[in-house]
């Protein structure tokens, strides 16, 4: 068991720290797609840049390392308890070396367990087959990315579709209808894995499952082959983009299984993943617990060839989009700073940020703040850290989701003075109309380019509310060369909006039966 144990943390930390071969071509060909000289363009360098550099650091990919889900098969005999035991110890060690970040959360407390161990967490499936191998899979998929999956129960009427029936083209309707809701928030471009029947368990378990399988794969069911095909040619026409920017990429991958269902039955279950498509699998020798074989290519076979090295050098992540302009911002930044950018300019930040996700937008909405926040910028992100003699790391720190503050955000920009708030996927019109009176902006940073931006950040100045637990923790970061997109300004326009109103429009293309 202590070699299995072993094999668990090199699972654990191949798996959070370099993309799979199958991933990162479908992530290249995204990007040659792609216009570089769009938004969405530099969106897709950036991640290039970011997967290269977690390979490089052997660091996180994203800082959001999600719920470490294991599928285990053994042999029959084989002693699952310790091996449950071994894999717990691994996920407390690979959390320990900032290799996964501390996700395990008290449901009814808020309190973080610090080591991402507790009831349901890390989620693992045993089940026994014939072989005489053991076969652990694992999948890091993170918060932003699971807040978008769906379930449809059959029949039904979708926005923009309309009627959705209990047939293929009602499958065909719920699918789509997933893509367009999910816009950019959780990360686009992404894959989906799809689950047609079951109950409302089993049928999430099954699209889940369909992101184990190789991202070129081809379904041995004519009809499911044929309707992967379909999505990801045309969820490619809604111009929703890399993260919500518009653009010509908006899905990398589709898979589809099917399973039995109940008659009075029919669930439709869509499993989004983002970009950063953590998934990997060894072969484990029973007897030695030692990794005989990996079950996918290894990201290091599909490096950048040379042409993309010197796109990369010379297109900056910093760099201009869609002739918009790029702007220093020291922080403290005033009103006067915020009044002149508009959508589509890019920002560099230099100076002090701090973070502050769900627990603190929460607390300060009826609290003080620490610190003085007057012209301050707020970053939604939830860092991996470490600790040392010298004092605090930041080991990976890419945006998570701004629309969970949608409900605090615009009261908090008011009541504090703070006039740029940092994030991903946009938010909503309470925030927009703070934005709009108080005279602040909305910065749209590359989801999951979590190393990208960790090499921004000099040095930690401090940090408040440790007891949250780190992601949720006020870190007082000084940062230089931190470059984001305004995408929500303090002229009533908003990107996120236009490219939803814009999606909107053309899935109704997609309403009338279509015959695959």
């Amino acid at each position: 068991m202590r070699q299995f144990e072993e094999s668990m943390y090199q699972l654990i930390v191949e798996t959070s720290t370099n993309l799979p071969g199958d991933v990162r071509r479908a992530v290249l060909r995204g990007k040659a797609a792609e216009d570089a000289a769009t938004r969405a363009g530099l969106a897709l360098a950036t991640i290039t840049q970011n997967i290269e550099m977690a390979e490089q650091e052997v660091s996180p990919i994203c800082q959001d390392t999600g719920m470490p889900t294991f599928i285990v098969h053994t042999p029959v005999g084989a002693n699952q308890i310790e091996m449950k035991k071994a894999i717990r110890a691994a996920v407390v060690r690979a959390t320990k070396d900032g290799k996964l970040r501390p996700n395990s959360v008290d449901s009814l407390t808020g309190a973080n367990s610090g080591d991402n161990l507790g009831p349901g967490t890390p989620v693992i499936h045993f089940e026994q087959w014939e072989k005489d191998a053991v076969e652990v899979r694992l999948i890091l998929k993170g918060g932003g990315c699971e807040n978008k999956n769906i379930q449809y129960s059959l029949p039904t009427e979708l926005e923009g579709l309309g009627k959705a029936g209990r047939d293929l083209d009602g499958i065909r309707k719920c699918i789509m209808h997933a893509v367009y809701q999910a816009q950019g928030q959780g990360c686009s471009a992404g894959f989906i894995g799809v689950g047609i029947g079951g109950d409302r368990t089993t049928g999430y378990e099954l699209a889940k499952q369909q992101l184990f399988r190789n991202v070129d794969d081809v379904n041995p069911n004519e009809d499911l082959r044929k309707l992967e095909e379909y999505v990801l040619d045309n969820a490619n026409k809604l111009g929703i983009g890399t993260m919500g920017f518009g653009g010509e990429v908006t899905l990398l991958g589709c898979k589809i299984g099917a399973m039995n269902r109940l008659p009075a039955s029919f669930f439709v279950s869509v499993a989004y993943n983002c970009w950063a498509f953590r998934r990997q699998g060894v072969l484990i020798q029973p007897d030695s617990g030692e990794i005989t074989d990996w079950l996918y290519e290894s990201g290091h076979e599909v490096g950048m060839n040379p042409e993309t090295e010197k796109e990369l050098a010379a297109t900056d992540a910093a760099g201009t989009a869609s002739n918009g302009r790029e702007i220093v911002l020291q922080t403290p930044i005033s009103e006067e700073q915020i009044r002149s950018l508009k959508v589509g300019d890019v920002v560099i930040i230099r100076g002090e940020m701090h973070t502050g996700r769900d627990a603190l937008h929460k607390y300060l909405m009826d609290h003080d703040a620490p610190i003085d926040l007057n012209g301050a910028v707020i970053y939604h992100c939830g860092p991996v850290m470490l600790k040392d003699e010298d004092g605090w790391h930041v080991k990976a720190a890419g945006p998570t989701t701004s629309i969970r503050e949608e409900p605090y955000q615009g009261d908090i920009l008011k009541k504090f003075g703070i006039r740029a708030v940092i994030g991903k996927g946009g938010m909503g019109p309470k925030t927009l109309q703070a934005l709009q009176e108080h005279g602040a902006v909305y910065l749209n940073a590359i989801g999951g380019a979590a190393q990208y931006y960790a090499k921004c950040i000099r040095k930690v100045n401090g940090v408040d509310f440790m007891e949250f637990g780190i992601p949720e923790a006020m870190w007082h970061m000084e940062v230089d060369g931190f470059a984001a997109i305004v995408t929500m300004d303090s002229h009533g326009n908003s990107l996120h909006a236009d490219v939803n109103k814009d999606s909107a429009a053309k899935l109704e293309m997609f309403k009338e039966p279509v015959f695959l």
